[in-house]
């Protein structure tokens, strides 16, 4: 079963064979330690391959430990969050097998920078953007983002090259304050029809899901919620 499953996760995945990626992964999949070439990814390096499903889904596995280490306990919600997550995108036999190693994950110290250089170099910003996105959503799951948990966030984020207002605005997402549409569009409070208009058009070209590409569809069918959620600022903000 376990050497089946590897053989499943070693066709869905593509530049995560290599690096400190592959070598974290690697040791809790022997198929993938065994086979994989694994290559330091750096700096200056370019994206040789197109990223898909399953390098998403274990770059966020390996950023989702770091994170849910963050406060020092690993919650229920947490687990519950990553799991409706890998449920929806592999099914439920696969889902089962990737928390195993997420749970390996877990007791690991994970190289973050080295991390974050890999998936820095090989994916997206809109990709990188989605991965944020799915992390905060890791920490928000108990309803409250812990200071630990932000320094972790803000932390990734700039090894990801992800800027602040980047994240304060995904962040945003998942508060219910007054000023959240004004932080989801990245605009000061009191801006001008004219600023909500160009910030919107800023916000929804860079979140639309078409600029995903092959990533699932789970991540294309969060990214439309995300997308979703910068109309709703917008139409908030322009009445």
């Amino acid at each position: 079963m376990a050497n089946k499953y590897a053989k499943w996760l070693g066709g869905a995945l593509g530049w995560t064979f290599g690096g400190p990626i592959g070598a974290l992964v690697g040791f809790s999949l022997g198929y993938l330690w065994d086979n994989a070439s694994l290559q330091v990814v750096r700096p200056g390096d370019q994206p040789g391959n197109q990223t898909h499903a399953g390098d998403f889904a274990v770059s966020l596995l390996v950023l989702a430990a770091a994170m849910m280490k963050a406060d020092g306990k690993v919650l229920k919600s947490e687990l519950t969050y990553v799991k409706q997550f890998l449920v929806t995108q592999f099914g439920e036999a696969k889902s089962l097998e990737l928390l195993r190693v997420l749970k390996d994950l877990l007791e690991k110290d994970i190289p973050l920078a080295s991390v974050c250089h890999q998936i820095d170099a090989f994916m997206s910003h809109p990709q990188r953007l989605q991965l944020m996105h799915f992390l905060l959503g890791i920490a928000n799951a108990d309803g409250e983002l812990h200071k630990t948990e932000w320094e972790t966030a803000m932390h990734i984020a700039r090894l990801l090259r992800i800027s602040q207002k980047d994240l304060e605005s995904l962040e945003a997402m998942y508060d219910m304050d007054t000023d959240r549409h004004y932080r989801i569009l990245e605009i000061a409070k009191g801006a001008t029809q004219q600023e909500i208009k160009t910030a919107y058009r800023k916000m929804a070209k860079k979140y639309h899901p078409d600029r995903l590409g092959d990533v699932g569809d789970d991540v294309l069918k969060a990214a439309r919620e995300k997308f979703n959620q910068v109309q709703e600022a917008y139409d908030n903000l322009s009445k």
